[in-house]
């Protein structure tokens, strides 16, 4: 059974870090476009970044750029997301997904992760 699972994540004071991992059972990521994805309370889920199969492109949403590192390690069949500066606005519940397309957008991915939240509070 496919699969990605999701670990990291949790609470953090503003202007802290923290990693989210991604890691796929059943299928390997050589082939597959990743990203991370977040949707807070009554927000659609958004695409925040995109990383190509072999890692030589990424893509990051103007909110997230300068703050956010995604990374994988297809040795590990494993993906991540580095979250530094953390905003009260970053606040949501995170998502990897795996698509055979480089950074198409939310209809184009094939799998995702079980979701993780992070919350950003003093």
């Amino acid at each position: 059974q496919p699969q990605l699972v999701q670990s990291g994540g949790g609470m953090v004071q503003p202007g802290g870090s923290l990693r989210l991992s991604c890691e796929a059972s059943g299928f390997t990521l050589d082939w597959y476009g990743m990203a991370w994805f977040r949707q807070a309370p009554g927000k659609e889920r958004e695409e925040i970044s995109c990383i190509s199969s072999r890692g030589g492109n990424t893509h990051y949403d103007d909110s997230v750029a300068g703050r956010f590192t995604i990374s994988r390690d297809n040795a590990k069949n494993a993906v991540y997301l580095q979250m530094s500066s953390l905003k009260p606005e970053d606040t949501a519940i995170y998502f990897c997904a795996a698509s055979r397309f480089y950074c198409r957008g939310f209809n184009t991915y094939d799998y995702w992760g079980q979701g993780t939240q992070v919350t950003v509070s003093s």
